[in-house]
Order: C-alpha cells, then structure tokens, then sequence
C-alpha cells in the first residue's frame, strides 16, 4: 500500500464541486497535500491504494454514502480519522456517524479556521495514540488491544461499537481517574453537546451490558460527577 509521510496528506470526500474547490485551494495553501474523491466508490478505491493522515467525508453522495463509506472503511480495519462535513446538524446524524467510526463531525457552514482547527487535534490526537508504547491496557479480567482494537474479557472478545469502544478506552487510558461527563463528551465524541444531554450515561450503560461485573465492578459512578475505571 503506498505511504506519503513527509507532510500531511489529506482524502477529500465532497460531490459538492464549489465546496470541495474552496476546500482544495485553502487546504493546500495551509500546507495540506490533497486528494479529491467525489464519490464514495471513488473514495473507496483510493483507499485500497493509498494511505492518508486524515479523511475529511460528507454523509450526502451519490451512490455510496457517507454512512456506508465509513462503515465499511471501519470494517476493513482502517483508522485513519474521519472528520465529517455536512449539512445534516441534528443530533442524531452526529452520533449516528460517530458511532459507525467517525472521529469528529463539523457542521456546514462552518469557520475554515475551526476546519484548521479540528484537523490538527485529530491528527496529533491519533500520532499520540500511535507513539504510546504500550498497546495494551487491563484492569482485572479485562485487556484492550489498542492496535487491533480489540477488547477481551476472559480471553473472550468483547463485540463494541466503535463509539463504545473508544469510550471504554478512553475510561482505560484513564484508569484510577474521575472522569466528568464533560470530558467523557469532548474526548469520545469530539463535538460540543447540549451538557444536559445523557448521551455518556446511555453508552456506559451499553458498555455495561457487554463486559462482566459479576466478579469485579469494573466501571463506578462517581455520583454528580461522572466515571471511572479503577482496579
């Protein structure tokens, strides 16, 4: 597979030809090395050949949609960060697509200095994750495999969702630590919900049901605070 390092190189995902040459000529003037992919076929057949620092998608394209393009990218083991760009602003679209594996999630119209913005935390938030040397995490039974992604419990895998697994993680790469909700919500779903939302109790709850605390209590709420791992 080819493999461009020496700056950053970004796939372009956008049928919208006025947004995705505006988005070309800045980028690129910011110091970005671009490709553009109008379709999610296109996008596809991209990827099978060549690797990218990040994926900036839209949700509405012709035949392949942005959904379905993220799904199977996520199938295929590929974690590259995706950043979606879209129209589409409700809250369900938003966790919708981060729970199929997107990273982040930017409304249009937006900021091109917020776009900036966004693509650098992604992209050292996931050279971070890279440079850890350790890639396994534990906490009694259970063990996460942060380069396969993968989650066991007893030597048996545990079946997450991409949004529950980098939940679960996040609470691992934290362990002994009180996580408020807030944090919870800005570093598994990188976008700035409603704080009333339950969205983090719903999906510790998801997480909850899938592991096995008969034993061991693995995950605790810390009353009027948030979460925590702790051994």
């Amino acid at each position: 597979m080819g493999n461009f390092r020496n700056i950053m190189n970004i796939l372009l995902v956008e049928d919208d030809q006025r947004i995705s040459s505006f988005l070309l000529k800045g980028l690129s003037e910011a110091g970005y090395t671009m490709t553009l992919a109008d379709s999610g076929e296109k996008a596809r057949e991209i990827l099978h050949t060549y690797d990218f620092d990040i994926i900036l998608m839209d949700i509405m394209l012709p035949g392949l949609d942005g959904m379905q393009l993220t799904q199977i990218i996520r199938f295929k083991g590929n974690y590259t960060p995706i950043l979606v760009l879209s129209a589409l602003n409700s809250p369900d679209d938003k966790i919708k697509m981060l729970d199929l594996g997107a990273d982040d999630y930017l409304s249009k119209p937006f900021h091109f200095e917020e776009l900036i913005s966004r693509i650098k935390a992604l992209t050292r938030r996931n050279k971070l994750s890279y440079q850890k040397e350790d890639n396994q995490l534990s906490c009694g039974s259970i063990t996460v495999d942060t380069d396969l992604h993968k989650v066991t419990q007893n030597d048996k895998e545990i079946e997450f969702s991409p949004t529950e697994y980098k939940l679960f993680t996040f609470l691992m790469e934290n362990k002994n630590k009180v996580l408020s909700r807030t944090q919870i919500l800005h570093n598994v779903w990188g976008i700035d919900f409603d704080s009333s939302t339950n969205v983090v109790d719903v999906y510790i709850s998801y997480v909850r049901n899938k592991i096995d605390e008969s034993e061991q209590k693995i995950i605790h709420t810390v009353k009027g605070t948030g979460y925590l791992i702790k051994d």
